[in-house]
C-alpha cells in the first residue's frame, strides 16, 4: 500500500529522513531548520512522506508562497500599454501558490524518491494528491484559496518530462523559464591558475583588469559571531542588490544569513569584501556535496563599478570551487551574460504550473512568457578551447 503523510515541521519529520536522502544538502533536517527560522515572511513549509507499507520511498518539499506578482515583475522601460497588462493581470493572480520545490533557491530541491521502490508515476501521483489535500486544509483552516499549483525546476533532460499523461490530465503546463547557469570544474583543473591558463588572451585581460581594480579590498570569511554582527549591514547591502532585481517572489529577513551559518556550519559560507576596513560587499556559498552552490550576495552600489565587485565575487566563486575539488559550480539565473564571461553555460529549465481557475489557466502559458522578463543576452566563450 502507498500512502503519503503531511508534516508542518521538520521536528515531526521521521528519524530516517536525512539517511534516505543523503545526495542533497537541501532535503536535509539542517538546511529546513534554517530555512524555518529566517524563511520570507510570505513563504511557509510543509513537508510529504511518500510511504510504500510504511517504509519511506519517496519526499517532497511544498512550500506555501503569499504572492503579489506586481512585485514580482518590475521592468521600467515597458510600455504604458504593457504596464496596465500587467496590473490587471496581477490582480487575477495574486494570492497563496503552493510549490514544489524551494522558491529561495534555483534548481530541483524539492522532490526525491527511491526509483527501486515507487515509480516516477507513482511518486509524482501522491505528490499531487498531497498538494490536493493542502489545498483542502488551507481552504477550511485560513479561508484561503489556492490560486496556483507550481513544481520547479527541471532540466531539458530530467525523467519527470516523460510523466505527460500525468500532466495533461491535470491541466498542468510546461514552461521555459531562465536557464541555470552552471561551470563544470574540469579535471585538469587542479588550482586556480589552471583554470586561468585555459582563459583565451581576452578573458584574461578582463581578468587582470578586474583584479587591478580590486587591489585596495581585503577579502574575510565571516565566521557565526562577524555574521551575526554584521547582519544589519548585510541585508541591507543583499537588498541593494534585491531592489534592482526584475523579478522578486520574497525578501529574506534579517537573519537569514546567520540562520544559515549556524545551521549548516561548514556547509555555508560568506565572504566579505572590505575597503578602508569597511564592509562594502559579500557573497555566500552552500556546499552542497559535489556542487558548490552560490547564494545570496550583495554590495554597496558606490563601489560596484570603481571596483568591479560582482564580477570578481563571480571568479572568487570559481576559485573557491577549484580549489576545493567540487565538480560544478552552480551559478543559478539572473545575469547570465557576465556569468558565462567567467565560463559558465546556460542549462535549460522548466517549472510545471496549474492556475485554479480554469480560464486563467489556460492563457496561462501565454500570460507567464508576456510578464516574465525577456532575456536578450549572447553566450561569452572566455576558454580558448
Amino acid at each position: 500500500m502507498i500512502n503519503f503523510k503531511i508534516f508542518n515541521s521538520s521536528k515531526q519529520l521521521p528519524l530516517e529522513w536525512d539517511g534516505f536522502v543523503i545526495e542533497d544538502i537541501f532535503l536535509q533536517t539542517a538546511y529546513f531548520k534554517s530555512l524555518e527560522q529566517a524563511s520570507p515572511k510570505n513563504i511557509s513549509m510543509n513537508y510529504v512522506g511518500v510511504f510504500k507499507d510504511e517504509t519511506l520511498v519517496g519526499i517532497a518539499i511544498i512550500q506555501r508562497v503569499e504572492l503579489y506578482l506586481k512585485d514580482m515583475f518590475r521592468n521600467e522601460t515597458d510600455s504604458f500599454f504593457v504596464e496596465n497588462f500587467k496590473n490587471g493581470v496581477s490582480k487575477l493572480l495574486k494570492g497563496n501558490l503552493l510549490v514544489a520545490g524551494n522558491l529561495t533557491h534555483t534548481g530541483q530541491h524539492g522532490l526525491y524518491f527511491n526509483i527501486e521502490s515507487i515509480s516516477q508515476k507513482e511518486f509524482l501521483f501522491q505528490i499531487y494528491q498531497a498538494i490536493l489535500q493542502l489545498k483542502k486544509e488551507i481552504k477550511i483552516k485560513d479561508k484561503k484559496r489556492i490560486r496556483m499549483i507550481m513544481l520547479k525546476d527541471f532540466f531539458f533532460d530530467d525523467a519527470v518530462h516523460q510523466e505527460f499523461d500525468l500532466f495533461s490530465e491535470n491541466q498542468i503546463h510546461k514552461v521555459t523559464v531562465q536557464p541555470n547557469m552552471i561551470m563544470e570544474v574540469k579535471t585538469h583543473w587542479n588550482h586556480f591558475d589552471d583554470y586561468l591558463a585555459d582563459l583565451n588572451k581576452k578573458y584574461r585581460d578582463r581578468f587582470k583588469s578586474a583584479r587591478k581594480k580590486a587591489k585596495n579590498i581585503e577579502k574575510r570569511e565571516l565566521d557565526l559571531e562577524d555574521i551575526k554582527e554584521n547582519s544589519p549591514l548585510l541585508h541591507k547591502l543583499y537588498k541593494n542588490v534585491s531592489d534592482n532585481a526584475k523579478i522578486n517572489t520574497f525578501i529574506l529577513p534579517e537573519n537569514h544569513f546567520y540562520s544559515y551559518k549556524k545551521h549548516l556550519d561548514e556547509n555555508f559560507k560568506v565572504f566579505a569584501y572590505y575597503l578602508d576596513n569597511k564592509l562594502i560587499g559579500f557573497y555566500s556559498l552552500i556546499l552542497n556535496k559535489t556542487e558548490l552552490e552560490t547564494y545570496f550576495l550583495g554590495y554597496h552600489k558606490e563601489h560596484q563599478y570603481t571596483n568591479q565587485l560582482y564580477l570578481n565575487m563571480l571568479y572568487d566563486m570559481a576559485s573557491f570551487g577549484i580549489e576545493n575539488n567540487f565538480s560544478s559550480i552552480v551559478y543559478a539565473r539572473t545575469a547570465m551574460a557576465i556569468k558565462s564571461s567567467v565560463g559558465a553555460h546556460p542549462k535549460k529549465m522548466f517549472i510545471y504550473m496549474k492556475h485554479t481557475n480554469w480560464v486563467m489557466n489556460t492563457l496561462l502559458k501565454y500570460i507567464f512568457k508576456l510578464m516574465n522578463p525577456k532575456q536578450n543576452w549572447e553566450e561569452r566563450h572566455p576558454f580558448k578551447f
